[in-house]
């Protein structure tokens, strides 16, 4: 029995086999196949066990990008296929590594990650001040705020996002990860969750906006 169209992207995306990827989604499309489920059972199912082998420590941050970045341009073939919306329609995440942090490798990762799984990311990059995460928020109706730190003196300034989040009355989630943060860091300054990898954070931000 010959494999099917979308277990061959699977196990692409699977592998991190960039330069293969593009031409078989669009055999899969060419073959039949809908693009939602190429998506879904093809892409997405392969980031799972990406997420999962990582997770279990059998993989490791390069392979974990490789991979995201094969599925980032599956997703350029297919987003023409999809009904627009399909691509965005999971939240608005607003994201950046906090002000006095250099740090941008995990968040960019979370980034990837998230925009991969349908979410509208705005990234706003590193060193980023507490006023301009709470006003990008504001201006795009973000549904999850993500906060990234890598370093024990930036940590704390997560906690004046949140608190200036507080003060202006803002309903949105706010997500927190990086080397030195912990759940318990998170509960402490009131944060809605923490996650320990990029996989991760694709989970609790669907628990989150599921709440």
């Amino acid at each position: 029995m010959t494999m099917s169209k979308i277990q061959e992207v699977y196990e692409t995306v699977e592998k991190g086999k960039v330069k293969a990827i593009q031409g078989l989604v669009q055999e899969a499309l060419d073959a039949g196949d809908a693009p939602l489920d190429i998506l879904n059972k093809g892409m997405i199912a392969a980031m799972d066990s990406v997420g999962a082998k990582f997770k279990a420590g059998e993989i490791f941050v390069p392979e974990m990008l490789v991979a995201a970045k094969c599925m980032k341009k599956g997703v350029e073939i297919l987003k023409p296929h999809l009904a627009s919306g399909e691509t965005g329609a999971a939240g608005k995440v607003v994201i950046g590594t906090v002000a006095g942090d250099m740090h941008d490798i995990g968040k960019n990762l979370v980034a990837l990650m998230l925009r991969n799984y349908g979410y509208d990311v705005i990234d706003l990059g590193k060193d980023v001040p507490a006023d301009e995460i709470i006003a990008a928020a504001k201006e795009h109706n973000a549904s999850i705020i993500v906060l990234s730190a890598l370093m024990t003196t930036t940590m704390m300034r997560m906690k004046d996002t949140i608190a200036l989040k507080e003060k202006e009355h803002l309903d949105v989630k706010v997500m927190i990860g990086g080397a030195v943060t912990t759940q318990s860091f998170a509960d402490e300054i009131g944060a809605d969750g923490y996650s320990a990898d990029a996989a991760d954070a694709v989970r609790l931000a669907k628990k989150l906006l599921a709440e």
